[in-house]
């Protein structure tokens, strides 16, 4: 306790605090794909190849990686795959599905319409009467079909071809479809979310499908359980980190917190929260190595990382847009990148500086047999590539 009377966090507590909850360390793995996506509340759905290495990361049988994933997202509809924070496609457990879209699809949903109504405009294309048809339209064909791609439906609704220029110009002119653009509209509105892809696991090609149903839940109650979730999957955590992670104005970060009640503590590098009745100490796992793929949601889940990630490491491990790729963990921090080569084996570093001895070698060799006999002979490419990874895999 500190001398202000709140509970102390240090580092090396959080970093347990991450392997444990993050389902890392050996004993804390998970028996099923619902288990990971419950505990770290979001899963990065952009590259649909992290939702199942997420997964696999985590599982106590990762041979059941990929047949669990399907069977959760594509039959049982456990997982669903949708937009969220930060604009952001996501792999959620179902029952979360509400609060995400009343707690952050609803603002963002009336901006993206508002921008394609303008964009449709300023270009001569139909009205919003017309986009409204279109839409009861493709709906209809979605819910008759219930799968479909984009081409699919546009031969079902043929206006949904109708092509504008956007920016008419510019510098970044470019021709869009009704089709392209209605469909993520309609995402983020809750009224469709991503189906089974047209290809492997790996397959950024996709179907969409009509949401499941649920309640319309009041928007700030939805805040409050979103980060209730969030803080205990990884609290402590910063106000800073709040903010960022779920793309809410910092007023509605602390209307949150209060409304959970969460606790104050301090930090090695300041001032943080914790979830009512989280300020008790955790047991240290035992020692753990994790091979995390590109996007994983702990190596992105806070805007501050310097106590799990070393800031002379980020130029190898990230890309110029703030992405991390695929990255090598021991007992709680990064220390190294690892790439899929074109024969399918796993080749990683241990990034100089980071005091490694031969315990992590051999605990991170291991993950990584681990790793290419459950992918098999799939192929990886992050979607968003890193200095590292392109040349561990060249």
């Amino acid at each position: 306790m500190g001398d202000d009377g709140r509970r102390h966090i240090g580092t090396a507590e959080r970093r347990d605090r991450l392997a444990l909850r993050q389902r890392l360390a050996g004993a804390a793995r998970a028996g099923s794909p619902e288990e990971v996506a419950g505990a770290l509340v979001a899963l990065h759905g952009t590259d649909p190849a992290t939702v199942h290495l997420a997964v696999g990361a985590r599982l106590a049988d990762a041979a059941k990686t990929v047949s669990g994933t399907e069977r959760a997202l594509y039959e049982d509809g456990t997982l669903v795959r949708m937009h969220g924070m930060r604009h952001t496609v996501f792999v959620f457990p179902a029952e979360l599905t509400a609060a995400v879209h009343a707690s952050t699809g609803i603002g963002v949903a009336a901006r993206e319409r508002a921008s394609l109504l303008k964009d449709m405009a300023a270009a001569g294309a139909p009205d919003a009467v017309w986009l409204a048809e279109v839409e009861e339209s493709a709906l209809t064909a979605l819910a008759r079909r219930g799968q479909a791609t984009a081409a699919e439906l546009a031969r079902d609704e043929p206006r949904l071809k109708e092509r504008f220029v956007y920016a008419a110009g510019k510098s970044y002119e470019g021709v869009h479809t009704v089709s392209t653009r209605l469909l993520r509209v309609l995402g983020v509105e809750g009224k469709v979310v991503r189906g089974r892809p047209l290809g492997s696991w790996t397959s950024s090609q996709f179907r969409w499908a009509p949401a499941p149903e649920h309640p319309e839940l009041d928007p700030a109650g939805a805040r409050a359980e979103l980060l209730r979730r969030w803080l205990t999957a990884c609290g402590p955590a910063t106000e800073g980190d709040l903010k960022w992670w779920t793309g809410w104005p910092v007023t509605q970060v602390r209307r949150a917190l209060a409304a959970i009640g969460a606790r104050e503590v301090s930090l090695d590098t300041g001032t943080g929260y914790v979830a009512a009745g989280d300020t008790g100490p955790v047991a240290a796992p035992e020692p753990w190595a994790a091979l995390l793929p590109a996007l994983d949601p702990t190596a992105m889940g806070w805007q501050q990382r310097d106590w799990y990630l070393a800031p002379e490491l980020r130029p190898a491990l990230f890309d110029r847009s703030g992405n991390v790729g695929p990255t090598v963990w021991w007992n709680g921090r990064v220390i190294g990148g690892w790439a899929q080569r074109a024969d399918g084996g796993i080749a990683w570093r241990v990034l100089d500086g980071t005091g490694v001895g031969r315990e992590a070698e051999a605990a991170i060799g291991a993950e990584a047999e681990r790793l290419a006999a459950w992918v098999g002979t799939t192929r990886i490419t992050p979607r968003f590539r890193t200095p590292l990874e392109r040349e561990l895999s060249a």
